[in-house]
């Protein structure tokens, strides 16, 4: 589950810089192609952000992993 849960992280941070190239990208020929490219990359973090939202929420609902929560003292 920790796996899953990483490589979806890190599908959003490679979308985020993905997202980052396109918008320093010096492409002054295709600026409306850039701009729907960048836009593009930014939806894709943002549905990718919800689903793992979700499936640790559906994850926790069907008990395949718990709150632990810091301990108030020891």
């Amino acid at each position: 589950m920790k796996a899953i849960i990483a490589i979806a992280l890190l599908l959003v941070l490679a979308a985020l810089a993905s997202a980052g190239v396109f918008m320093l990208r010096k492409d002054d020929a295709s600026d409306g192609v850039r701009d729907k490219k960048m836009a593009r990359a930014l939806a894709v973090r943002v549905g990718l952000s919800i689903a793992l939202f979700l499936f640790i929420l559906l994850s926790w609902y069907m008990g395949w992993i718990e709150p632990r929560g810091i301990p108030v003292s020891r």
